[in-house]
């Protein structure tokens, strides 16, 4: 494939030859350098050590590790020296295997398990891996690893190129604008300050180098571990061909198994991890400009939330709470108390959440800059003079956040505002951006954990390593309270220390659809906590755009609105009554769904399942389904159908094979179908699968402002069984760790006579309320009996809607509701 900044092309041998006859007819002209590209011999050597199994052509090496039954590791080394094997994005690499073996043919090998097979081809060295039934599911193309010497900077450009299939589409990549679908497709992995960025601009913030592959019905996953610039091509160049290759390092590629797409997404989770639990308020609706000062404005719009009834965790302070930008200082002219201030918001209920950008000024009176420079934690050039640029606070110098030591003291620095009551913890500007040049030069050299690297090596897990040393300091200075952390840039992993958003947004219709596809992308490529800047970061939205973007914010796992200091205020009140009652109306539908919401989250976090499902992980052997990107699942019991174009009162819908209930009316639709619904601006169109438990709350102005006395179950009737998950914990411990929750399991199954719901609990925490209020739609026959666990209850009955309503205790095992 062609490499970008003029870096060789898959499809420059003409020119390569041509620069070769050029040399050798002008061999005074050193300025000609001939590109000379290495591919792979036949093989001649075979080696096992383990899981690992070692093939060489002579000279380069190519191990083949079994890292699970579905997932094996790829690594070449080009003269036979692999480089040391460390990894931030995957902690460990070896997981359970049943069984593994090597087998050698006439003209190939395969290593195999009981799910995969790699084959390794003698002749050519080419590398494709099976089902263990009879699908191809990747081949490499001719050439396919090969590498180039890299005369300036030592090492090696190295490529990858694999067969496209004709009907073969593409998803993930994490932080892409543009359509959900990749095929097309080339993009480049380099963590920048995109500001404004447009449809199809790239690259943006962050960069997770893993994409899913779908053909035939069947899915796989690659993981392209490598942190140096990247880049992918999904039929771009070259229709039958999708490539990746990078700027140095090691090829060293996952291969992970399907065949469908959630377990390509879910072992993707096995090698770099899933989200710890957040804590539960952070969840709920949060509020932020750039900037809110000073204090007396912090607390009007505190009081307008609470005046307005709209529920609201949290506010936030940017840069301009800061003494002249100095992360971990406070202005005192705008903040003269700030410990009092936090006390009074969390009083009303409000989180405080505060910016910490990476960038320190050079000030020998400031102790931050004072402390790093005298440990020599600052980030330094080849020359060994310390790399500055200008930031915010003015001429800064930056932490090695790839040295361990400097990740402890930095996590330390954090300890005056968490003994303020400071709450949650938001790391900007940590691509690492500087003004003018972009980012830091290329000569920056970087610890990386005592595995060395310049800043080429170090860039995209920059804002990842940053984010990780408060993450971890936090862990520690809250004690057992679990830390909130925000992440502008990151790497593949990053999801185990924070959350993220989209960037520097536009209120714009079209960001509006952008953020929509970036989130689900997100969620598939192992980021589950993301949102986007409700209302759009720059511009000026009308109330009709910023009241559609609250109601698919309601249903972004990370809900904040977010504007800059140049455009009109934006809270939910800022466009009239009108559009007021419907933003109101939407975040109290977030609080209510909030048991819903939350439950969620665990089953990311503790079986690796994504928050949002985009309607291809659904219904993957549908073929329109690889190009539909409006909707999506939260969950799997919720179908979200945001608005997206301006002036819009319906739009067509595409229900998943199987029975669902319009949220709002309860009507009952047939899968497998497109539908025209209603969408008037007082809406969005949701559907619930049937079958589904959906457990619900009472509308509360920020989390936990009431005690939980009932919690309501609707329950949705089906005639297949269907299973649903409510999970409960104290929200804001790791008590988690040790047991301390609850996971309901409900089992719902229906016919024209009866329906039965049963209940299975895990866990050890006890919750304060004692009752369900059920909701049963969708009845088919009038009701005669309830048993609940045997014993009948006469306390029941149906509205003119057909719900039926009843309570039961917390803890029953069966729920038989009959017509006889």
């Amino acid at each position: 494939m062609e490499a970008q900044n003029d870096k060789p092309s898959e499809t420059s041998d003409l020119i390569e030859k041509e620069q070769e006859v050029q040399h050798l007819n002008n061999p005074v002209d050193i300025s000609v350098k001939p590109i000379v590209k290495q591919y792979l011999g036949e093989v001649k050597k075979v080696k096992k050590e383990g899981n690992r199994f070692y093939f060489s052509d002579g000279d380069a090496r190519v191990e083949i590790r079994v890292v699970s039954d579905e997932i094996i590791r790829v690594r070449l080394a080009p003269h036979g020296v692999f480089l040391d094997d460390f990894s931030y994005a995957v902690p460990e690499v070896d997981q359970k295997v049943s069984v593994f073996k090597m087998q050698e043919h006439d003209d190939h090998y395969t290593v195999s398990t009981h799910s995969v097979t790699c084959k390794i081809e003698k002749a050519n060295f080419h590398i494709s891996f099976h089902d263990n039934i009879t699908n191809v599911m990747m081949v490499d193309e001719a050439n396919s690893m090969h590498w180039e010497e890299n005369v300036d900077f030592g090492g090696y450009y190295i490529y990858a190129t694999k067969k496209c299939h004709p009907e073969e589409n593409f998803f993930g990549l994490g932080d892409k604008s543009g359509n959900f679908n990749l095929r097309g497709r080339r993009f480049e992995n380099w963590n920048t300050d995109a500001y404004s960025f447009g449809w199809n601009q790239d690259p943006l913030y962050r960069t997770i180098p893993f994409y899913i592959g779908l053909h035939n019905q069947a899915a796989y996953g690659i993981f392209f571990d490598n942190t140096f610039k990247s880049y992918f091509d999904f039929g771009s160049e070259d229709v039958n061909k999708t490539s990746f290759w990078a700027d140095g390092g090691e090829l060293q590629y996952y291969y992970i198994h399907g065949p469908h797409i959630m377990d390509v997404v879910k072992r993707y989770a096995t090698l770099t991890g899933t989200h710890p639990m957040p804590p539960k308020w952070t969840l709920g609706y949060q509020q932020c400009r750039w900037s809110y000062y000073p204090e007396a404005k912090v607390k009007e719009i505190a009081r307008q939330f609470r005046e307005r009834k709209i529920p609201c965790d949290a506010i936030y302070l940017d840069i301009d709470y800061m003494d002249g930008y100095r992360c971990f200082t406070w202005n005192k002219k705008y903040f003269p108390d700030p410990p009092k201030m936090i006390k009074e918001l969390s009083d009303d209920g409000f989180k405080t959440v505060v910016m910490i950008d990476p960038g320190i000024k050079v000030d020998d009176d400031y102790w931050v800059f004072k402390e790093g420079k005298e440990k020599r934690f600052f980030c330094r050039r080849s020359d060994d003079y310390y790399m500055e640029g200008h930031v915010w606070p003015g001429r800064c110098q930056f932490p090695d956040f790839t040295n361990p030591k400097v990740r402890t003291w930095w996590g330390n620095l954090y300890k005056e505002l968490v003994d303020m009551g400071v709450a949650g913890f938001w790391n900007d500007m940590n691509e690492p951006a500087v003004f003018g040049s972009g980012t830091f030069p290329n000569d920056v050299r970087h610890n990386y954990d005592g595995y060395r690297g310049s800043h080429r090596k170090a860039h995209n897990v920059y804002g990842m390593q940053m984010v990780r040393s408060t993450y971890e300091g936090l862990k520690k200075l809250m004690r057992n309270k679990r830390p909130f952390t925000i992440t502008r840039a990151g790497y593949s992993g990053m999801q185990r220390y924070a959350s993220v958003w989209t960037g520097d947004n536009i209120a714009t219709w079209e960001h509006l659809k952008i953020g929509n596809i970036q989130c689900q992308r997100l969620s598939v490529s192992g980021v589950p906590f993301c949102g986007t800047d409700i209302g759009g970061f720059s511009g000026e939205p009308d109330g009709e755009l910023f009241t559609r973007w609250i109601q698919l914010g309601t249903f972004s796992p990370f809900m904040r609105a977010h504007s800059a200091g140049d455009t009109a205020e934006r809270e939910p009140w800022s466009f009239g009554e009108f559009f007021e009652n419907i933003n109101r109306k939407f975040i109290e539908l977030r609080y209510r769904l909030m048991p819903y919401l939350y439950s969620v989250f665990w089953e990311h976090h503790r079986y690796g399942f994504p928050i949002l499902r985009p309607l291809v992980m659904l219904e993957q052997e549908n073929i329109s389904n690889s190009f539909r990107q409006d909707e999506f699942c939260y969950g799997d019991k919720l179908l979200i159908c945001p608005v997206l174009e301006q002036g819009a009162i319906s739009r067509k819908v595409y229900l998943p094979k199987g029975t669902w209930y319009n949220f709002w009316t309860n009507e009952i639709l047939e899968g497998g179908n497109e539908y025209t619904v209603d969408a008037k601006i007082d809406s969005m169109p949701m559907f619930v699968r049937a079958g589904s438990v959906l457990p619900e709350y009472p509308v509360m102005q920020y989390v936990d402002e009431k005690s939980i006395t009932e919690v309501v179950l609707n329950i949705y009737h089906s005639d297949y069984e269907v299973n649903s998950y409510m999970y409960e914990d104290h929200g804001d411990t790791f008590a988690y760790e040790q047991d301390i929750y609850l996971e309901k399991k409900f089992t719902v199954k229906g016919d024209m006579q009866a329906i039965k719901v049963n209940q299975r609990i895990e866990g050890l925490y006890t919750p304060n309320y004692e009752l369900y209020v059920c909701n049963v739609i969708g009845v088919k026959f009038q009701v005669k009996k309830i048993m609940i666990d045997n014993k009948e209850i006469t306390d029941f009955y149906t509205d003119d809607q057909y719900v039926l309503h009843f309570k039961c205790n917390k803890n029953f095992s069966q729920i038989q509701i009959l017509s006889l």
